[in-house]
């Protein structure tokens, strides 16, 4: 048990084993699959991550998202502005699972009234 400990001691004083990395690594994974920084944020919460990490690395109010999310939306609806308000939901429900915030998702899905 001992020899346990001090390896993992050693692998956290050579900095190859840390928070921190995880963190950083697992938010730009997570983002290249499509998803938004409120998803991120509750996948890392739920591994025990905590919320000074999370908001240290995962930078809610970044233009990255606002650039994301167009691409998302681009991938999933091919540039198809809603004709009504039921797709108009639909499409904002879909980002809204993806885990974007709300001024996120108001800023790619084009409002039915300025048609």
């Amino acid at each position: 048990m001992d020899d346990i400990q001090s390896v993992i001691q050693t692998l956290i004083d050579d900095k190859l084993l840390s928070n921190s990395r995880f963190v950083e690594h697992y938010i730009a994974y997570r983002r290249n699959r499509g998803y938004g920084p409120l998803h991120i944020r509750s996948e890392l919460i739920s591994r025990g991550i905590n919320k000074e990490m999370i908001e240290k690395h995962l930078f809610i109010n970044d233009n990255v998202w606002l650039e994301l999310i167009k691409e998302v939306w681009v991938k999933r609806f091919k540039n198809q502005i809603p004709i009504d308000f039921k797709a108009r939901m639909q499409q904002m429900r879909y980002l809204q699972q993806r885990g974007f915030t709300q001024e996120q998702i108001e800023s790619v899905v084009p409002n039915i009234r300025t048609l």
